[in-house]
């Protein structure tokens, strides 16, 4: 069972509860950036139903860093009251409460500054455990030893990091939540510690994206998943409907934009996120500076270049292979024209290019610099990301010159709008690419607009004759699984029934006797002389009996001769045989003839069989039944 508390139809506050064989996760935990009431936040009401939170939750994990994916953590903790383990990579733990704190200083709201102010001094943080590539959580235990980075006292604990295959795919890590519940992290691309996690129990599974990328960029690698089939996937969506253009004509068309303004005397506002974009478009820009030697000044706001920079040194495993080879001889971050930004810059005359976050123009410094610089016409914004409802930076880009501001100020925009797509999510492209690496039974689509993701549900439906669903927020999807259970066989049991010649072709299903055994939740088909051995028991011999009733005036002697004689003269294919006592056998059935205790003209005929003839017993009773032809 699936419910989307977030993002569902929408882009903003990802959260989504999946159920799967008993246990309940929670995957992503964060804010709407268009809205500034109570639809900012997930609708926790939903398993808050449940009774204690922490209970009914056995986690949650964190795809990254970004705000829409865990901006609204401290708000579940702090309000909600979720004290239960919390799942992400190292990398995104490490920024997260950065990010935080930016929000938090920008904030406005006062209830978003009182839920935040706790960021650095939350009591229910214990400590972080740092996990090798591989390896197994169990419950931890709180050590004087343990690791805990600055700006990170708003997570609770206890707070796992799990890392993810980002150098050798095939080595993704397998983390044990509990006896039953595991996690395994694939890298993502998207931004540094981005990872789609496998959440498997027993034999069900769901795979969650998260966000990610397709594509390999200047930074990072690109997303990578193997074939682990699993039940449902579940994909963003946020470009549903488009398919990119090339990704070398879109970095030429944007420094031609940006030199062109610069040329002319104009201010270039680049409004990005502090991590991710920014990283990418100062490598561009710088490199073209460079070859360039232009001389116009490249600023980049918040003085987040620094912290930044310590992250992409301290987690370089994360970025692709150019940056990890070169890194030692030139750290790609270091940049030469790229400079931190101070707010007076804003009103100094001449040309420049600002970086300023947060990325939608819905707050903070990049709407401050847009206010002051919107209304020259020699000016431009480029918008290198998506921009999701309500927010400045997308009612600019649906064509709005005339905004209505605080305090019913309007502000008219005669500034250049360009949008240039340098967004690290996957295209329509990149989406069905991933569908069919994983091949799952299902997929459910998240994170993105209704209309576009009725398009690509009809696409995958189509090319991989698979359910696809696309859930509302609130919306409940049941999915029915048919989980199969591994066996193993003994090898004595299959050379007995290669002996027999039951096993001609290994492709075919064929019915195999023997004896179930489960000893530490693994399953095992054994003979049953070998089940009998292994768990010390005695043999027990168990017969079934039927007493079938013949008109018969004869002696017992004589109704034996003749059953004998109709049974041989039936069942050519059996070993029929008529013994001294009188009895008469076929195969391993036994068949005696007895007189009635109250009809001398009837006959009792008791026919036994072992449960392994069932088949056969069953027959000669029908046969017998129907009585014995008479005598010529």
């Amino acid at each position: 069972m699936q419910v989307c508390l977030g993002a569902g139809q929408d882009v903003g506050r990802s959260c989504i509860l999946v159920s799967i064989a008993g246990k309940n996760v929670m995957l992503d935990c964060g804010m709407h950036m268009g809205f500034s009431d109570d639809r900012r936040f997930p609708d926790f009401s939903y398993i808050t139903r449940s009774g204690r939170l922490t209970d009914f939750l056995d986690c949650v994990i964190i795809s990254h860093f970004h705000l829409d994916h865990c901006g609204a953590l401290p708000y579940f903790s702090e309000m909600v009251g979720y004290d239960g383990p919390i799942y992400m990579t190292q990398p995104t733990q490490a920024i997260c409460p950065i990010l935080l704190e930016d929000y938090r200083k920008i904030a406005v709201d006062k209830k978003v500054v009182e839920i935040t102010k706790h960021i650095h001094d939350n009591r229910a943080l214990r400590y972080v455990e740092l996990l090798p590539l591989s390896g197994t959580v169990q419950e931890p235990q709180s050590t004087s030893n343990a690791f805990t980075p600055p700006l990170t006292h708003w997570l609770l604990s206890p707070c796992i990091l799990i890392p993810s295959a980002c150098e050798t795919p095939g080595t993704s890590p397998l983390m044990l939540v509990d006896d039953e519940l595991e996690i395994k992290a694939y890298y993502a691309g998207h931004v540094l510690g981005a990872a789609m996690f496998q959440i498997k129990v027993g034999s069900e599974s769901v795979v969650y994206t998260g966000d990610y990328n397709m594509t390999p960029d200047r930074h990072l690698g690109a997303a990578w998943i193997d074939k682990c089939r699993p039940n449902l996937l579940i994909t963003e969506s946020t470009y549903a409907t488009t398919i990119r253009d090339s990704k070398r004509c879109r970095e030429r068309d944007f420094l031609k934009k940006v030199h062109e303004t610069v040329e002319r005397g104009g201010k270039v506002l680049i409004p990005v996120f502090a991590l991710g974009r920014a990283q990418e478009l100062c490598i561009l820009l710088e490199t073209f500076w460079e070859r360039m030697d232009l001389k116009a000044p490249i600023y980049f706001s918040t003085g987040l270049t620094e912290k930044a920079n310590h992250y992409y040194k301290l987690f370089i495993p994360w970025t692709n292979q150019k940056i990890r080879k070169t890194f030692v001889q030139r750290n790609m971050f270091e940049f030469k024209h790229v400079k931190a930004f101070d707010r007076a810059f804003a009103d100094s005359p001449g040309p420049m290019v600002v970086f300023a976050t947060p990325g939608m123009l819905h707050a903070g410094q990049s709407l401050q610099i847009f206010r002051k610089w919107a209304g020259n016409e020699k000016n431009m914004v480029i918008m290198p990301g998506y921009c999701v409802q309500g927010t400045v930076g997308h009612k600019i880009l649906s064509g709005q010159r005339k905004l209505e501001m605080e305090g019913r100020q309007v502000l008219e925009v005669k500034m250049q709008v360009e949008y240039m797509s340098f967004s690290a999510h996957a295209d329509a492209k990149g989406i069905m690419q991933l569908v069919g690496q994983a091949e799952p039974e299902n997929v459910l689509l998240v994170h993105g607009e209704a209309k576009k993701m009725e398009f690509l549900k009809q696409k995958i439906e189509q090319e991989f004759r698979v359910s696809c669903y696309m859930p509302a927020n609130g919306e409940t999807v049941t999915l029915p699984t048919s989980p199969s259970i591994p066996v193993g066989i003994s090898l004595g049991l299959l050379k007995r029934e290669l002996a027999q010649g039951l096993l001609p072709d290994s492709k075919k299903p064929r019915l195999l006797h023997g004896t179930l055994i489960m000893k530490d939740s693994n399953f095992r088909l054994v003979s049953s002389e070998q089940a009998l051995k292994e768990l010390g028991l005695a043999e027990h011999q168990l017969r079934f009996t039927c007493r079938v009733h013949l008109h018969d005036t004869r002696k017992e002697q004589e109704t034996a001769v003749r059953v004998y004689s109709h049974l041989k003269s039936v069942l050519k294919d059996h070993c029929v045989q008529h013994l001294p006592d009188g009895s008469v056998t076929v195969e391993s059935i036994l068949i005696q003839a007895a007189a009635h205790s109250e009809d001398p003209g009837t006959k009792v005929l008791l026919v036994s069989w072992t449960y392994q003839d069932e088949e056969l017993g069953s027959y000669l009773t029908s046969l017998l039944k129907k009585g014995l032809p008479q005598a010529s």
